[in-house]
Parts: structure tokens; C-alpha cells; sequence
């Protein structure tokens, strides 16, 4: 095993979304993470399933992990997890506020049993406030962070932006930062702590520029009538004769400048790039060019031109892509295709591990492997 975090002994409680994303950022750096989840059940529990059909083949979340299965409900559950808190360096979960506190497993019995231990909780609306307990998922989150109601065209209504904002940007990757500066200062202090990561907080944070453009008077609450929205014509994407898409970017103007000799322009009302009395007639005019080729044509004009262009690709397509091959973005694990780690590192590499659904083990393995390793000093 390999990486940055090397050596780094993991616990998560197996949930969805953010938290078993999360876990995976870590497992990709090198973090050896033990998935606490409930023994299967029924015929079709996995081990009654044909060779190559374990749905954990397909859940590329659960990469470079290992599987523990404990009925945290039994008796004796909750001590068998103890057992490896007092090896871990950090421990992950994302259930409502107060289960693990029920289950015996809450930060005050598990820093009792290892102060060092860092204690990452994941959840929607944070471990307080008035919606602290209440029931949402993802859209419900980012809906409250001011950024929903940015998102989408004037004439329509706010657009989801899948879960990436909130499950996997504001609440896997903030708790995944919040473990990694608690571990650098309990190795000065010796000492752990927990960490309240809300979806509702961190999605808010990811807006903290628009934030700042709001204050300035330079963002509108009207959605539409922005230059990151879709409102700037030299901002937004277009169809092609195909139907297929691009996407331009060209803020800055000498990207806006080279797309105008690019495209061999010089009507009059292309000049005044931020005059926004401009912008619907402009766009209506890009629209009506960008029709007329196919997106492999516009990429062979544009591409590479420091236009900020980009052709806009779909799931299929994007392992494919030049760039995306030559860097190693994707990568393949049990023929399934999946993002590859990042970001990268010069001299601690991570490696690619298999996917979790041929890495079950058993407590006892693990508190063997993990009594064999030395602890980093405080």
C-alpha cells in the first residue's frame, strides 16, 4: 500500500452518499479503510451470488476497501467495533444525529476507549440546529445554501446540479479536508476531536466567490442575468448540427478576442463583450452559428486555440477524450470504468486498489494487521 496517507487506519460506517465517498478519497490516498457494514441477509445475501455479479464490483465507492461484517444491533456488536476504535486513527459516519449515540458507538464512548481517535460525522443539516433531525437528501441541502436558486434559466426552474454540489463537494470532500487537518494537530497534540460536517454548511462555503460578487453588486439574485450563469453569451453551452454540444468560457478578453478571429466575426454587436444589453441578441446570433456544424467541426476550429472551448461530452465519451487518456483520468477496475484517484503526488503515489467486493476480512484479521503497525509520533 501506497500514498500519502499511508498507514492511516480508517473505520466507516457503511451509509450512502458522502460518507462512503469520502472513505474513498481516503482508501485512494493510501488510508486503510475497514467498512463496518450489517451481515447479509436472505438467498441473496453475496455469498449466494453467481462469481462477477457482487454488487460491490459496481459500487465504485467502496474501492481499495475492506469489508467487516457486524450486526451492530446484537449484543456484542458495538464492543466488536470498540475493539478496532482503539487501533483507528478515524472513524466516518453519516447516519441521523443520535444513532451511533444509541448504538453505543457516539464520540464520548469512542474517545473514551482511543483519545487520539479523529471522529468524522457527515450528515445533511449538521449535528444542531433547528432542521438538525429532520429528513432530506441532497437538493434539500444546497436549497437552503443560496446556491439551488442560482442555478438553471430565468424561464425555468432551478436546475439540480446531480449530487455533486452538496452530497460529494459540500459534505464528502469537507469532511475528507476537516479528517485531514485533524490529523495533522492530533499528532502535535495527541489528542482527537469530532467533526460536524453539514451538506447545508459546505455547500454554502462552495459559494463563498459568488458570496463576495453579491456584496460587490456584481451578482444578481436573478437567476440568468450573471456572467457564470448562462446569461454571457461567451459563457454557456451551444448545439451543435449534430445535437450534440460545446461549451465556451472565454471571460477574459483576450480568450473572447481570439474566439471572434476564430470564428471570423466583426458584427458590431460582438464588440462590447459586457454590455449586457447586447448579451440576448449575441447569444441568439451564437446560437444560430453553432447550428450549422457538427461538434467534431467546431472542435477542429476551436480546440486548442485559447479560446476556453471545450467540447461537452457524455459518460461514454469522456474516457475516451485525448487529454483525459494521456493524464490516466479514468481507469478501469473488474471491467468497470471509474475516475481515477487525484489529486496526483510527485514521490508518495498512491496505487489503485481492487474493489472492495473481493476484500472481506474479519475484526480479528484486521486488529492483526493494525497491532503489527507503529503508531506515528505525537
Amino acid at each position: 500500500m501506497s500514498g500519502p496517507l499511508h498507514g492511516v487506519k480508517v473505520i466507516e460506517m457503511v451509509g450512502i452518499g458522502p460518507g462512503p465517498f469520502c472513505g474513498m478519497m481516503l482508501a485512494d490516498m493510501g488510508a486503510d479503510v475497514i467498512r463496518i457494514e450489517r451481515p447479509p441477509t436472505g438467498c441473496m445475501g453475496p455469498q449466494a451470488q453467481p462469481a462477477g455479479q457482487d454488487p460491490l464490483r459496481f459500487d465504485v465507492n467502496a474501492r481499495g476497501k475492506r469489508t467487516v461484517h457486524v450486526e451492530l444491533k446484537a449484543p456484542g456488536g458495538p464492543a466488536r467495533v470498540l475493539d478496532l476504535v482503539e487501533q483507528a486513527d478515524v472513524l466516518i459516519e453519516g447516519f441521523r444525529p443520535g444513532v451511533m449515540e444509541r448504538l453505543g458507538l457516539g464520540p464520548e464512548a469512542c474517545l473514551a476507549r482511543n483519545p487520539r481517535l479523529v471522529f468524522g460525522r457527515v450528515t445533511g443539516w449538521g449535528q444542531h440546529g433547528p432542521l438538525a433531525r429532520s429528513a432530506g437528501h441532497d437538493l434539500n441541502f444546497i436549497a437552503v445554501s443560496g446556491l439551488l436558486g442560482a442555478m438553471g434559466r430565468p424561464e425555468e426552474s432551478p436546475s439540480p446540479p446531480l449530487n455533486l454540489l452538496g452530497g460529494f463537494g459540500g459534505g464528502a470532500m469537507m469532511l475528507a479536508f476537516g479528517i485531514a487537518c485533524a490529523l495533522l494537530e492530533a499528532r502535535q497534540s495527541g489528542k482527537g476531536q469530532v467533526i460536524d460536517a453539514a451538506i447545508s454548511d459546505g455547500s454554502a462555503l462552495l459559494g463563498a466567490t459568488l458570496y463576495g460578487l453579491k456584496a460587490q453588486g456584481a451578482w444578481t439574485t436573478r437567476r440568468g442575468s450573471n456572467l457564470y450563469d448562462g446569461a454571457a453569451p461567451f459563457y454557456d453551452t451551444y448545439e451543435c448540427a449534430d445535437g450534440k454540444y460545446i461549451s465556451l468560457a472565454c471571460v477574459e478578453p483576450k480568450f473572447y478576442s481570439r474566439l471572434l478571429v476564430c470564428l471570423d466575426q466583426t458584427d458590431p454587436a460582438f464588440m462590447q463583450q459586457m454590455d449586457k444589453r447586447q448579451w440576448p441578441e449575441f447569444k441568439r446570433k451564437l446560437a444560430a452559428l453553432f447550428i450549422t456544424r457538427t461538434r467534431a467541426q467546431w472542435s477542429a476550429l476551436l480546440g486548442g486555440n485559447d479560446v476556453c472551448f471545450a467540447p461537452v461530452l457524455d459518460m461514454e465519451e469522456a474516457p475516451q477524450h485525448p487529454h483525459n487518456v494521456a493524464r490516466n483520468t479514468f481507469i478501469e477496475i473488474d471491467g468497470v470504468t471509474q475516475p481515477a484517484p487525484a489529486p496526483r503526488f510527485s514521490r508518495t503515489v498512491p496505487e489503485v486498489h481492487a474493489a472492495g467486493a473481493n476484500a472481506r476480512t474479519t475484526i480479528e484479521a484486521v486488529l492483526s494487521g493494525w497491532s503489527s503497525q507503529v503508531r506515528p509520533a505525537a
